[in-house]
């Protein structure tokens, strides 16, 4: 049974990630090219090293000090997906709050955590006086269907700051508010 709560900075550290999975085959990619978006053959394995893991518990635990949210789901004790959304609106009147991280093990995927975890940020964004979460999303086909699913579109103003980060990342958003005006579940 999945356990889904928001994590402390003192619990954020390597031994937290011992057992995810971070490990994904990518064969296709979707790329923007001449003003259209197109499918190509981009073969690669993403997976992180240690100096990435240690960037990412740097980067989750600034998150929570400057008052952001980082959510996890374990089974048992072990680590299985998280999410985690920054602190402060951007964009104007598309008040967008960054969706910074969304993973799910390996071993994990396709049984609802990334949907759970999800939803808990639209939820918490909601809370945050957010129209709409910013997600500079990792371009692999398989990615961008989950994204879909959740309701996301291509973002209406491009973040340049995740543009120049991530050049090859698709430019998402994702409403956190209904047509009449309340939360999403």
């Amino acid at each position: 049974m999945i356990q889904y709560r928001n994590l402390c900075d003192s619990e954020i550290c390597r031994e937290l990630f011992s057992g995810f999975i971070r490990h994904q085959v990518v064969t296709k990619c979707w790329r923007r090219e001449n003003g259209e978006w197109v499918i190509r053959d981009d073969p690669f394995i993403d997976d992180w090293s240690e100096e990435d893991y240690r960037f990412l518990v740097s980067c989750l635990r600034n998150t929570v000090h400057t008052g952001g949210m980082v959510r996890a789901a374990f089974c048992g004790e072990v680590l299985k997906g998280f999410v985690s959304v920054e602190a402060g609106l951007f964009g104007g009147e598309q008040r967008y709050l960054d969706l910074s991280a969304i993973h799910v093990s390996e071993d994990m995927r396709g049984q609802g955590i990334g949907k759970a975890l999800f939803e808990a940020a639209k939820e918490w964004a909601l809370g945050q006086n957010a129209a709409k979460l910013y997600i500079s999303a990792h371009s692999a086909v398989e990615s961008q269907a989950f994204y879909k699913r959740m309701g996301c579109v291509e973002a209406q103003e491009y973040s340049e700051k995740h543009v120049s980060k991530e050049p090859y990342d698709c430019q998402l958003e994702c409403s956190v508010v209904d047509e009449q005006g309340s939360g999403k579940k």
